[in-house]
């Protein structure tokens, strides 16, 4: 049997390489070049894996199941936002590989029955001193994960009973531990929003990775405006 050549093929450019010839695999979730010499495929012809650890990262950062609010003042930066779609996907799938294709906090793994994927997430370090705002972590959770991880969000949505219920289940904390956790989460989170960061990713470029330029504060300002009207 021939062995297949991979594509990387982001969402957004699927219809065009489906039209160039590519195919899709539905056991392994992948583009492949049905024969080789294929010109026409090239520009999805895989790039070199990413580092299992990126350069810097601190794979201990932020362990558990906890509230992790991104000021206001910092929206619309983090590091999908500043990368290319097909980097982003080489992010998601070394991030979501590494961890054997579960969650790193509860172990669930992915179900579309229930609507449930693994998706990537950014743990964050602040330095109120030099208000840097500095990628150190990427780690894999799951939809109900990343949802009560994203708090603010799931309030906006409607889900914050369910997000609550979700910590409560994962940590086993109590109801009003919970909820002191919550309220000093948001504590926090208003004392950053009243800063402007500035944007380190030092974790991308360190391993070859350019992010386009970040929006500004101002720009970031508006968007948070728009969001939340």
């Amino acid at each position: 049997m021939v062995e297949r050549i991979w594509l990387e093929v982001s969402y957004g450019q699927k219809d065009d390489a489906k039209a160039a010839g590519a195919r899709w695999d539905p056991q392994a979730r992948r583009w492949y070049a049905p024969r080789p010499g294929m010109t026409a495929l090239d520009p999805w012809l895989p790039l070199a894996p990413l580092p299992e650890v990126l350069p810097g990262e601190d794979r201990t950062l932020g362990s558990g199941l906890f509230v992790d609010l991104v000021p206001a003042s910092c929206w619309f930066t983090n590091a999908r936002s500043c990368l290319i779609e097909r980097d982003w996907d080489r992010v998601r799938q070394m991030v979501v590989g590494r961890a054997g294709e579960a969650c790193e906090v509860c172990g669930a793994r992915r179900d579309a029955t229930v609507q449930r994927w693994l998706e990537v997430h950014e743990r964050w370090a602040y330095d109120d001193g030099t208000r840097v705002q500095a990628l150190r972590r990427l780690i894999c959770l799951c939809t109900d994960c990343h949802k009560t991880t994203h708090f603010g969000l799931a309030q906006l949505q409607g889900r914050d009973a369910a997000a609550r219920a979700h910590l409560l289940a994962v940590t086993g904390l109590s109801q009003e531990q919970v909820a002191r956790h919550i309220a000093d989460a948001f504590e926090v989170w208003r004392s950053r929003s009243r800063m402007t960061w500035a944007l380190d990713l030092r974790l991308l470029t360190g391993a070859g990775l350019m992010p386009a330029p970040p929006p500004t504060a101002e720009q970031r300002r508006l968007a948070g405006r728009e969001a939340t009207t």
